[in-house]
């Protein structure tokens, strides 16, 4: 019986650490509501999965919040688009080296009947003019994520200055999503990314007005989050992500994802 019992508890004891050591495969990615809500991540974390054994916990929020995130040390890799607010986490630190992993562009969406008429134009800043001259509702996400700060540098660029006190200037706190969701019950002009807008299906009466301006190019880039600031920080399977995701194989993941036919990301890692 004693030797039943000590079989059992070795058993136990046994399964119980391989358990544990199970559970410790994953990570916390931080990333932006843009890839979230595209479906990408749907896409290619399943064969990333399967390959490594380790689980990825997706926090989507806008580029902003992600990035402190993992200031705070809350998440093992950030996954981002905002280029100037990437560099500045890593000269504080907070990771090691930023990689560029894939782009997509930047589209400017309003109602048909385009009340500013800025219809076929390919210079978002004299668009966005024209909507501030027309006060016309223009829906701002408002959240500091990468489409946010993408839309404050083209109005900055028109030299125009906004602010929720405008009438006509709507700002929404929330994610891409809500956002268009927003957008598309005020029949109201939105900056948006073109993967969101392509997997966005309330579109009530808007489309595609301004495109092709090369100011609307949208990169994405990753990041290890350092484990010298943040010892918790999952280093090896982080890393682990990072270099799948820049890997060949992950490139063509990436570039594998299309709705409707169309590409929604254009991997261009550069290691």
């Amino acid at each position: 019986m004693k030797n039943i019992r000590s079989i059992v508890s070795a058993f136990t004891l046994s399964f119980l650490l391989s358990t544990a050591a199970y559970a410790q495969k994953s990570i916390v990615l931080s990333s932006t509501t843009s890839t979230e809500q595209s479906g990408l991540f749907g896409h290619i974390l399943p064969p990333f999965e399967k390959k490594t054994g380790i689980q990825v916990k997706v926090v989507a929020v806008g580029t902003g919040q992600a990035l402190d995130i993992g200031r705070r040390g809350d998440a093992d890799v950030v996954f981002v688009h905002d280029k100037v607010a990437e560099e500045k986490f890593v000269a504080e630190g907070f990771a090691d080296k930023r990689i560029e992993v894939m782009y997509n562009d930047f589209v400017l969406i309003g109602p048909k009947s385009d009340p500013a008429k800025v219809a076929g134009g390919k210079d978002i800043q004299a668009a966005l003019k024209k909507i501030a001259d027309s006060k016309s509702t223009f829906v701002s996400r408002g959240d500091k994520s990468g489409t946010h700060a993408a839309e404050l540098r083209y109005w900055k660029g028109a030299d125009i200055t906004v602010s929720a006190n405008l009438p006509w200037y709507k700002e929404t706190g929330s994610g891409m999503g809500p956002a268009l969701n927003t957008a598309s019950g005020m029949n109201g002009y939105i900056l948006s990314d073109r993967a969101t807008w392509l997997t966005f299906k309330n579109r009530g009466d808007l489309a595609i007005l301004v495109q092709g301006d090369p100011k609307l190019f949208n990169q994405y880039g990753v990041m290890l989050v350092s484990s010298a600031k943040h010892p918790n920080v999952k280093k090896a399977e982080g890393q682990a992500f990072v270099d799948w995701i820049t890997s060949k194989e992950g490139q063509d993941t990436i570039a594998s994802y299309k709705v409707g036919g169309e590409q929604l990301f254009f991997p261009n890692a550069k290691k």
